[in-house]
């Protein structure tokens, strides 16, 4: 017993007197839900393992059911972490970019259903369009400016929370074309993917930032970068980035952003409820 009291007196003094040694904190991570929860997980829960790995702390999906959800979480600061679109981060308050890829941009594409013989965009006019969600930037801000301000088409917006749902929607002729982004069509099954023709491409912003939470200590929002940029300079972890995607990541500013500012989207923003 004296024994075991010794040795709990020495352990308590070393740590007040080791301020340096790190205690294990566990933060959550939030993801803009473009695919199922399922596959979210499948994408993000072997980058956290690593960042586990890497920093000695702990990161937990928190999911969230649909993007209007996540909107709402992350207007709240529910994240310590966020993987959001663009335009998300513009509006965010309690946010700041730490890394975004620097080997592609973000555009939204309009797909039709390969077999209907839609060839030009007046052919949608006073049609209903679905999209994922009101405020996706790629498949669903910048596609519903640019039929209106550039190509004047008139039309119905149809919400369907996803944006495989936008493709099987269109395939399954529910609707003559729908918007996402070149990334959810690419992971898309072949089956799915040879059904549909890209009728529109929008202009290009830089992609979704990984953003930290403004009133994280600097030192934990600095060993994640790390960590990541590190995860870059690795084969094997660059091919769990890929997944994202981060074809090749880097650090983020808010001046990344500055372009998406000037698209002036914000008639088109559906504040959650």
């Amino acid at each position: 017993m004296l024994l075991n009291r010794r040795l709990f007196t020495f352990l308590f003094v070393f740590t007040l007197a080791c301020p340096s040694v790190s205690v294990a904190k566990t933060f959550t991570v939030g993801v803009v839900p473009q695919f199922d929860i399922k596959t979210i997980y499948s994408i993000w829960q072997p980058i956290l393992d690593v960042l586990e790995e890497k920093t000695g702390h702990k990161y937990v999906l928190k999911g969230s059911k649909d993007i209007p959800t996540f909107e709402k979480d992350f207007s709240m600061g529910a994240f310590d972490f966020a993987y959001m679109n663009p335009y998300h981060y513009t509006i965010s308050e309690h946010y700041k970019p730490i890394a975004r890829d620097h080997g592609r941009k973000l555009f939204g594409i309009l797909v039709v259903n390969r077999d209907e013989g839609i060839q030009n965009i007046q052919q949608l006019e006073g049609q209903t369009l679905v999209f994922p969600a009101p405020n996706a930037l790629g498949a669903s801000l910048m596609i519903r400016s640019e039929l209106e301000q550039k190509y004047g088409i008139n039309f119905t917006p149809k919400f369907v929370n996803t944006h495989s749902s936008v493709y099987l929607n269109v395939v399954l002729n529910l609707a003559p074309a729908g918007g996402g982004v070149q990334k959810t069509f690419n992971q898309q099954q072949s089956d799915i993917k040879e059904k549909l023709n890209i009728l529109l491409k929008t202009e290009s912003v830089q992609p979704h930032p990984l953003t930290a939470k403004l009133d994280l200590d600097s030192d934990i929002v600095e060993s994640v970068t790390e960590a990541l940029l590190q995860m870059g300079k690795d084969e094997n972890h660059q091919k769990l980035l890929a997944k994202v995607p981060f074809k090749k990541i880097g650090a983020a500013s808010d001046r990344d952003y500055d372009q998406v500012r000037k698209l002036n989207l914000e008639r088109y923003y559906v504040s959650p409820k």
